[in-house]
């Protein structure tokens, strides 16, 4: 039965455990910040809160941790087209470990369609897996043995002190907060990050609400009024993701 399978299942598996610290090896020969445990168990976390408090059954919430757990592993084959090469290994290894194929088809729609170059949201999961993925930006993901603020990336994300989504039901926003010091620029992280703030927005249209970029109290792509901006959720937000 599909109901057998879950997160903790997939955590255990010896062949996404395997993928996941080679597609962070990968990715560190690259150049890129970083895509281990940390990355996949916020986005796991975030993708399966942003469901939670947008009311899905405990079923879809789970299918969407599991998304975010193995959604980055197509890179342990090429950065190119990571989703769309992870959506079929997953696949396959979901099904052997006795998953329904319809719910497999949920989750591998998803990791196929959460890159901003081919992305879309088709499905509640991909929507929620594209904001979780989009919002982490952090100073946690810059790996401290090659850290370098020449690079644009490391240097943006080392300025990132706090980040986090929040949901305001009332006013049907998502609202990615963003907390930068001075060693960096609101120009820099969109010269890096529009693409993915516009997926973004995508996601958040898809699940019927309007997606807000806060930074440094500032918003970048306001949609409609909004009242003075804190540092923390407003009455009537709930936060649902943690730096």
């Amino acid at each position: 039965m599909s109901d057998t399978i879950t997160l903790g299942d997939v955590k255990e598996n010896a062949e996404f455990k395997s993928l996941i610290e080679a597609s962070n090896e990968c990715l560190k020969a690259l150049g890129y910040t970083e895509h281990g445990l940390r990355h996949v168990g916020y986005v796991s976390k975030t993708t399966a809160n942003i469901l939670s408090t947008l009311g899905y059954d405990a079923r879809t919430v789970e299918l969407g941790a599991i998304a975010g757990w193995i959604h980055d592993i197509g890179n342990a084959i090429n950065r190119k087209h990571h989703g769309l090469t992870g959506s079929v290994l997953a696949y396959d290894i979901l099904v052997r470990m006795g998953m329904d194929p319809r719910e497999t088809a949920l989750i591998i729609a998803a990791i196929g369609n959460h890159e901003e170059e081919s992305g879309t949201p088709v499905n509640a999961i991909a929507a929620a897996l594209i904001l979780a993925d989009k919002s982490d930006a952090h100073r946690s993901r810059v790996r401290r043995e090659t850290a370098d603020v020449r690079d644009i990336h490391d240097r943006v994300n080392l300025a990132i002190k706090k980040n986090y989504l929040a949901i305001d039901k009332t006013k049907k926003i998502i609202r990615l907060v963003i907390q930068m010091d001075n060693t960096s620029a609101t120009m820099e992280y969109l010269q890096i990050y529009l693409s993915r703030m516009v997926l973004s927005e995508r996601a958040a249209a898809f699940l019927g609400y309007w997606f807000e970029l806060v930074i440094n109290g500032n918003v970048i792509n306001r949609r409609r009024p909004v009242g003075k901006l804190n540092d923390h959720p407003k009455a009537g937000e709930t936060e649902v993701s943690e730096d």
